[in-house]
């Protein structure tokens, strides 16, 4: 398990993992290059030059410490170099630094307003820029200078955003009955008997009922027509239809 494991929440996915170019490695292990560059340059003029006794000792011991120093501390540069990391996760972004002392600084992504891209043509041509993330607080990561591919970490972060926005603000609709129609009235099957008349009522518990159907069909018909089943043509001729039988 790597430390960046250790520092997601529950939940939490990593998505993008990604370094500054190897550039600003060259640049941060300049003075050991150097070194190793000037212990080349002695040993070659020692040798032009033929020395021997003590001043060849003392150049011997000097290359040596010249060569032993400068690996060191290419070494130590770019074990900075590796463990200095980006990453995009589905919550935020986070930038982790140092070898021994470990240094995390996150920035969530509901808080990210923008983020501005600049690169050089030099940096096109060798794929590296600065992306400068804009952010609701003060704190946080603001500058990741010198990144690698800074086009396609800017992408996975903003698509990531987005991804995180739709799930915080998604809502399921709400569960409602279903809009039933009135059902039309069946027809005797053949050969069958009648059914008996309804027995008669007074007029106005009859126009009562008629009122009371009328107003719960016509509002299913509204219903449909708002939804787009019936146009308002149809809506239009059903009421008045439904208004006849009154």
């Amino acid at each position: 398990m790597g430390y960046i494991d250790q520092m997601l929440a529950s939940g939490e996915q990593p998505l993008v993992r990604d370094h500054q170019h190897w550039f600003v490695l060259v640049a941060d292990a300049f003075y050991g290059i150097l070194g190793i560059v000037l212990a080349i340059v002695i040993l070659v003029l020692r040798g032009a030059a033929n020395i021997t006794g003590g001043v060849d000792t003392v150049l011997g011991y000097f290359v040596l410490a010249l060569v032993v120093g400068g690996l060191i501390y290419i070494a130590w540069q770019a074990l900075r170099w590796h463990n200095e990391e980006y990453v995009v996760t589905s919550r935020r972004v986070l930038r982790l630094e140092g070898v021994v002392n470990k240094r995390v600084i996150d920035s969530s992504l509901e808080k990210i307003n923008d983020a501005v891209l600049t690169q050089s043509i030099f940096g096109r041509m060798f794929g590296f820029g600065d992306l400068e993330i804009l952010t609701a607080s003060e704190t946080g990561i603001s500058r990741l200078r010198m990144l690698r591919q800074p086009d396609d970490f800017k992408r996975a972060m903003l698509d990531a955003k987005h991804e995180l926005e739709l799930e915080l603000s998604g809502a399921k609709p709400l569960p409602g009955p279903p809009i039933r129609m009135p059902s039309a009235p069946r027809e005797p099957a053949p050969g069958a008997a009648p059914a008996p008349a309804p027995s008669p009522a007074s007029p106005t518990a009859r126009a009562e009922l008629t009122a009371d159907e009328l107003t719960r069909t016509l509002g299913s018909l509204a219903d449909l027509r708002d939804r787009g089943a019936i146009s308002a043509e149809e809506y239009e001729a059903k009421k008045a239809d439904l208004l006849r039988r009154l």
